[in-house]
């Protein structure tokens, strides 16, 4: 039985695999469309989330399953004090696949040595958002046609951000990686990941101004500063504004260049950017579906005829 807890566990030819099945899904929808006849997903969110959650539960009932759970830890039996081992074990006897997201870090891992189904990590805390790591990957493949040999920036809160981290660790596979990281100096990208950079080899600067370095982007991965994130109100709003990409700035980018973004925004992207054919983040919220489909499908293993 596989589980999904980080990008890494899947090795760079079952990305490729997964891919070509999300691919496959988003050209024909229909013939998957009761590939989980009978199937049930739970969706274990400790934590808040709209998208993840929807995405999940939509891939699920595309694909002819049924999906239960809960979307608050206050409905679920942890306001008793049960334990996410216990969690899992019940909902290990109701249905097939897992996806859990929670606040502490690990706690998606903890539940797969006790789980009798898949466990799908949702997103742990400022560690890890795997399947926001396998979207962002098929975005840019599907729009790009390669996974390497580009620049990538990434700005706004590199510090807390696990879908950026997630992101670097995935990238440092393919070749032809150069990564430019913008940011304030307080939400810098932890040195753990720069150390592991330096250590492969792999080219990275950090800048403070995004305007700086727009000419010389393939993409661009816009994040907004976490006010749940941040242990004062006060530091939240001083840097809760500090990027915010506009028609101006585009000007700046190459006609090619995409612009990413794992959601929700704030205001660190303008709406006035939403019409220009770069911006590919509503586009990467359906690459979502399709991903989680083909995910859903692998951990089950299911094959159609």
């Amino acid at each position: 039985m596989k589980h999904l807890m980080s990008p890494l566990d899947f090795t760079a030819e079952e990305l490729d695999r997964l891919f070509d099945l999300a691919n496959d899904i988003e050209k024909n929808p229909g013939k998957y469309a009761h590939a989980c006849d009978g199937r049930i997903l739970a969706t274990c969110f400790y934590e808040p989330s709209t998208r993840t959650r929807l995405s999940f539960e939509s891939a699920m009932i595309r694909l002819g399953g049924q999906v239960m759970g809960f979307a608050d830890a206050s409905s679920s039996s942890a306001t008793k004090g049960e334990s996410v081992s216990d969690t899992i074990r019940i909902i290990s006897c109701y249905a097939d696949i897992c996806a859990m997201r929670h606040p502490k870090e690990g706690a998606p891992m903890v539940a797969a040595e006790k789980s009798g189904i898949p466990v799908i990590n949702a997103g742990d805390g400022g560690h890890q958002h795997p399947t926001q790591t396998l979207t962002d990957l098929l975005t840019i493949r599907s729009l790009k046609g390669r996974l390497g040999n580009f620049t990538i920036g990434l700005c706004g809160d590199l510090k807390f951000g696990r879908t950026v981290h997630s992101l670097i660790n995935a990238l440092t596979r393919y070749e032809g990686i150069r990564f430019i990281f913008i940011s304030p100096e307080e939400l810098r990208v932890p040195d753990y990941i720069t150390d592991a950079l330096k250590e492969k080899g792999i080219p990275y600067e950090e800048v403070i101004r995004l305007e700086t370095v727009m000419p010389r982007l393939d993409l661009l991965y816009m994040t907004r500063v976490q006010r749940e994130r941040f242990f004062n109100e006060e530091d939240y709003v001083r840097l809760k504004d500090f990027y915010i990409l506009n028609a101006d700035k585009m000007m700046l980018a190459k006609k090619d260049m995409l612009v990413l973004h794992p959601l929700p925004r704030v205001n660190e992207i303008s709406v006035e950017v939403d019409d220009d054919p770069r911006a590919a983040y509503f586009r990467q919220a359906l690459y979502g579906v399709y991903v989680r489909m083909a995910l859903i499908l692998t951990l089950l293993e299911i094959q159609l005829p």
